[in-house]
C-alpha cells in the first residue's frame, strides 16, 4: 500500500457536469494523486465527450476508465456507462456488477473498493446529486481511516447527495466547489497518521464486488437475513451489522442503503398501484357492458356493481394523484432521477 498513490474518489449525479469542470480547473497535473469519479451517465453514453470537457478544464490527464490501467498521480479516471468502476493492486477493475442504490456505476462501490485497498490514502467526496449513492461510501472511507468532503449543499444544484452523506456519516470538511481544489491539494500533502488495518467487513465486501457475486455464507458474514426482498431481483435481503450507515444488500451484489431501499419500495407500490386502478376500470367497463346487453333482472346489479366500483376507483385515483403514497408530488422529481435522467448531455444525468 506504500507504495501506491494516494487516491481522490469523487461521486456526483445531477448537476455534476458543471460542478467537475469548476473542480478540475483547480487541480494541477502535479497532484499527488489519482482521482477517480462516478458520474452518473445514461447507459446509451460513450462517457468519451465529458472527458474530453473535463480535459478542456485541467492539465492532468483524464482517460474513460479501462479494465487493469494502472493508477498514476496526476491523472483523472471516469467511470464509463453501465460499469462499476473498482480499484485493487494499483490498478483500476471495470465490472458489470450488480447495482448499488440502483446505479451502474456507483459511487458506494467504487469509495468501498478504494477503502478496502488504500485505506487511509483515500480522500472521499460526495458533489452534487440527487437520491443516496455516496452516503454508505462515506462511511467506508471514514472507517478505513481515510477524510471526507461534501460539498457545501447550499452550493450543490442538486443537495440531496451532500446532504444525504452529512446526515448520516460525520464528514470532515464541508466546503463550496470553488474552494474544494485549494483544500484537497492541501490534504493530500498532509502526512498520514499510523495506517490502521481495514475494517474486515469492508475487505469482504469489496472482494465480493470484484468478484460480481458472493455466497450466501460470506453475505452472512456481514450481516444477519430478514424478511424483506430485494426490489431489484426478489432475492432474500440481509441487514447490514456493520458500520452506522442501515444498509442491505442480497447475495447476488445488489446494495441499498435505508432510505434507497425505501424510495424504492414506495414507487413499486405506487406503481402496483396504478395497475390496481387499471384493473378496476377495466372491470368496471365489463360490468358496464354486461348491463347493457344482458337481461333485465340482471342488468340492474350490474349497475349497481359498475357504481360501486366508480366509487372505489375515483377515491384510488385521488390517493395516487394526492402522492398519498409517498408524501407530497413534490418528491417526483427524486423518483425521476431513480429511473431516468433529470437532465441530460451526452447521457451525462
Amino acid at each position: 500500500m506504500d507504495e501506491q498513490p494516494s487516491l481522490i474518489v469523487i461521486g456526483t449525479s445531477a448537476g455534476g457536469m458543471l460542478a467537475l469542470t469548476r473542480l478540475v480547473a483547480q487541480l494541477p497535473a502535479t497532484l499527488p494523486a489519482a482521482v477517480l469519479v462516478v458520474q452518473h451517465l445514461s447507459v446509451n453514453s460513450t462517457g468519451q465527450y465529458l472527458v474530453e470537457r473535463l480535459a478542456q478544464h485541467t492539465t492532468m490527464q483524464c482517460h474513460l476508465g479501462t479494465h487493469h490501467q494502472p493508477l498514476l498521480p496526476g491523472h483523472l479516471y471516469l467511470a464509463p456507462p453501465d460499469r462499476h468502476m473498482l480499484v485493487k493492486d494499483g490498478h483500476i477493475l471495470i465490472t458489470k456488477g450488480p447495482h448499488e442504490n440502483h446505479y451502474r456505476p456507483a459511487a458506494d462501490a467504487l469509495f468501498r473498493s478504494a477503502a478496502a485497498s488504500h485505506g487511509a490514502r483515500v480522500i472521499g467526496v460526495v458533489l452534487t446529486g440527487m437520491l443516496h449513492d455516496g452516503t454508505a461510501g462515506m462511511e467506508f472511507i471514514k472507517r478505513a481511516g481515510g477524510i471526507t468532503v461534501v460539498q457545501d449543499p447550499h452550493d450543490a444544484e442538486f443537495s440531496s447527495m451532500p446532504e444525504s452523506a452529512l446526515r448520516n456519516v460525520q464528514i470532515d470538511h464541508v466546503v463550496p466547489i470553488d474552494r474544494m481544489g485549494q483544500l484537497l491539494q492541501e490534504l493530500v500533502q498532509q502526512p498520514l497518521a499510523v495506517l490502521a488495518p481495514v475494517p474486515n467487513d469492508i475487505v469482504l465486501e469489496a472482494s465480493i464486488a470484484e468478484r460480481v457475486v458472493g455466497t450466501v455464507d460470506e453475505v452472512s458474514q456481514l450481516g444477519h437475513q430478514v424478511p424483506l426482498t430485494c426490489p431489484d431481483c426478489g432475492g432474500s435481503l440481509w441487514e447490514m451489522e456493520h458500520g452506522e450507515v442501515h444498509r442491505y444488500r442480497c447475495h447476488t451484489g445488489h446494495a441499498f442503503t435505508a432510505d434507497s431501499l425505501m424510495a424504492s419500495t414506495q414507487h413499486h407500490l405506487e406503481e402496483s398501484m396504478w395497475v390496481a386502478l387499471r384493473m378496476l376500470e377495466e372491470r368496471k367497463n365489463l360490468l358496464a357492458t354486461m348491463a347493457r346487453r344482458g337481461p333485465a333482472p340482471g342488468a340492474a346489479l350490474q349497475e349497481q356493481r359498475v357504481e360501486e366500483l366508480k366509487t372505489h376507483i375515483d377515491r384510488l385515483r385521488q390517493f395516487l394523484l394526492n402522492g398519498a403514497v409517498g408524501g407530497p408530488r413534490a418528491d417526483v422529481r427524486n423518483t425521476v432521477a431513480q429511473d431516468g435522467p433529470a437532465e441530460q448531455i451526452d447521457g451525462v444525468q
